[in-house]
């Protein structure tokens, strides 16, 4: 069973086709990085994907079980269960700290809250952020926080990991932990992984690598 499986995707915005006709498949354990131009229409995919938007045409299944386009709470239940998200804009929850943000979907997902903080404290601990765990988002850089956000998309073990520029906000070294940390928790996990990206070494860390342009994926 394939992780993603995307047909006929098509989207419209602002009497615009950012995506026309798209369709991609990723199996389980699998990295591809997309990448293209900015307003090529990535992010728009990850979103169509993660159910957050709804697709003009088309449809999605996420580790086989099809992604409803018009059934919000549905489509929440999906992606507790299976789809990990790290947004560009991080979307942490200011009022709760590092660990809690991070326990969120486990807690969601039923887990207890002390089996859920220990698997926050992991994550950040292999982030270099040990020592920060009750600060607030507030209190953070933008690359921390970005740790976080990627901490608490891994931490429930998805079946498929999207990710909108993890390493964006990232300093080299920073950047190269972060990756390392997405492909050792893919492979334990047997999760698959689709990366979005304007970095060369993020884009190479990938098994393969497709380009959005026109409306139109390509093999790279």
């Amino acid at each position: 069973m394939e992780a993603l499986s995307v047909r006929g995707l098509r989207k419209a915005l602002a009497g615009r086709v950012v995506l026309d006709d798209v369709s991609l498949a990723i199996a389980p354990g699998e990295r591809v990085a997309l990448v293209g131009e900015s307003g090529s229409g990535k992010s728009t995919l990850l979103n169509l994907i993660a159910g957050l938007t709804p697709p003009d045409a088309g449809e999605i299944l996420i580790a086989g079980e099809l992604m409803p386009a018009h059934d919000p709470d549905a489509g929440a239940a999906l992606r507790r269960r299976s789809l990990g998200f790290v947004f560009q804009a991080f979307h942490l929850l200011p009022h709760l700290n590092l660990e809690r943000n991070i326990a969120v979907p486990l807690l969601l997902n039923g887990i207890g809250l002390a089996d859920a903080l220990a698997r926050a404290r992991a994550l950040l601990d292999r982030l270099g952020l040990a020592q920060r765990g009750r600060d607030t988002p507030g209190q953070l850089s933008g690359g921390e926080q970005q740790r976080v956000a990627l901490a608490r998309a891994l931490a429930a073990r998805p079946k498929l990991l999207l990710a909108d520029e993890p390493t964006g906000n990232l300093d080299p070294a920073t950047a190269e932990q972060a990756l390392t940390l997405i492909t050792e928790e893919c492979a334990e996990a047997g999760a698959a992984l689709l990366l979005v990206t304007h970095s060369e070494t993020a884009a190479r860390s990938a098994q393969r690598c497709l380009k959005l342009s026109d409306g139109h994926l390509a093999e790279l």
